[in-house]
């Protein structure tokens, strides 16, 4: 059984039936979600009776760092293993003024998107709500740091997994304290669960992959677009907009010769325009294995960007981070797993 993942009242549930008063379990609480602790070693205030019965009956911690490259701007992907033996990937983000965790809700992804590495592999299996919190706790445990924001942007397609990567957000913002503002979700536009989100009541952010102007040239480059049209992702976005009254960043992979034309720029203002959103331009990785993309001259970029602005769109365009460390989602399981085949 899973220890992180499990609320303050359910801990105090827990301990109760060990035989323990329920103020052991709001302590337990407080070392694994506040004081991030690996070990129950580590629980100095809990007696060690009932830390034995923890080791025994519960699984703790759930992951563990196989490898972490770091990056001369600070950032630190960590490849991750899980208790199974899968791995998934999270990456540590500091900025000037805060402190960020991108992670995965997946092993591997079904959504198979012609640029990412990610789903090369396809789908293995779905992670649990601790597992995904576990990914924050294991990156504040090594920087002895809280964090302060966390985004749903690595491995998987959070709102395939609805139901846990829903619990997780509860816990981040129940158990750690974490602003819902401060959490960030990208989805590749699941339409029917972006609407569902929008009556959990989580003022998140809520980032959506759209990569093109139009259904045709999505559907090539994301298979997802051939489910849910523009016009159906859009209008659930329209939805998310009146019921949390938050701003969408539409994220937008820019691809050499693909998705790049300032033709193509146009096409997706006047497709955004009526909306409270901004789109952050992206420009792309390679990702060896996924197709002839290539990223655009910087002209090409600045001349897309330009166009947006000059048809009234808020545009930024994402900072590199850690590119010297396989930053794209799935490249370090990517290359990690052909090292593991080869070996064998």
């Amino acid at each position: 059984m899973e220890l992180i993942g499990q609320t303050t009242g359910e801990l105090e549930q827990i301990v109760r039936e060990m035989g323990h008063p329920a103020y052991r379990g709001r302590q337990l609480a407080e070392w694994i979600y506040k004081r991030a602790a690996r070990s129950t070693e580590e629980m100095i205030n809990l007696p060690e009776a009932l830390r034995a019965q923890i080791r025994e009956r519960f699984t703790h911690p759930l992951t563990n760092a196989v490898e972490a490259l770091r990056s001369d701007d600070g950032a630190v992907k960590y490849l991750v293993e899980l208790c199974d033996g899968n791995r998934v990937e999270s990456v540590y983000l500091p900025y000037e003024d805060r402190t960020s965790v991108c992670i995965s809700t997946e092993v591997g992804c079904a959504m198979n998107c012609a640029f990412c590495a990610t789903g090369i592999g396809g789908l293995t299996r779905n992670l649990s709500a601790g597992e995904m919190v576990d990914q924050v706790l294991l990156a504040q445990a090594d920087q002895k740091q809280r964090i302060s924001h966390v985004v749903y942007m690595g491995m998987g397609e959070p709102l395939a997994n609805y139901t846990q990567t829903v619990k997780s957000l509860r816990l981040l913002t129940g158990e750690l304290g974490i602003s819902a503002r401060h959490l960030t979700l990208s989805t590749v536009g699941l339409a029917p669960a972006i609407r569902q989100l929008a009556d959990e009541g989580l003022p998140i952010t809520l980032a959506v992959s759209i990569h093109a102007p139009d259904d045709a040239l999505r559907a090539q480059i994301m298979p997802i677009a051939r489910t849910h049209s523009m016009d159906e992702l859009l209008d659930a976005c329209r939805y998310w907009i009146e019921k949390t009254h938050r701003k969408i960043t539409f994220e937008y992979l820019l691809l050499e010769n693909v998705n790049d034309s300032p033709e193509q720029a146009r096409d997706l203002a006047r497709r955004l325009k009526s909306l409270l959103a901004n789109v952050n331009i992206i420009p792309y990785n390679f990702v060896e294995g996924r197709g002839d993309f290539h990223r655009p001259k910087r002209q090409r970029i600045d001349a897309f960007k330009r166009e947006l602005e000059q048809q009234q769109i808020n545009v930024t365009e994402r900072m590199r981070r850690g590119n010297t460390i396989n930053a794209a989602c799935g490249q370090l399981r990517h290359e990690s797993e052909k090292g593991r085949k080869i070996s064998a």
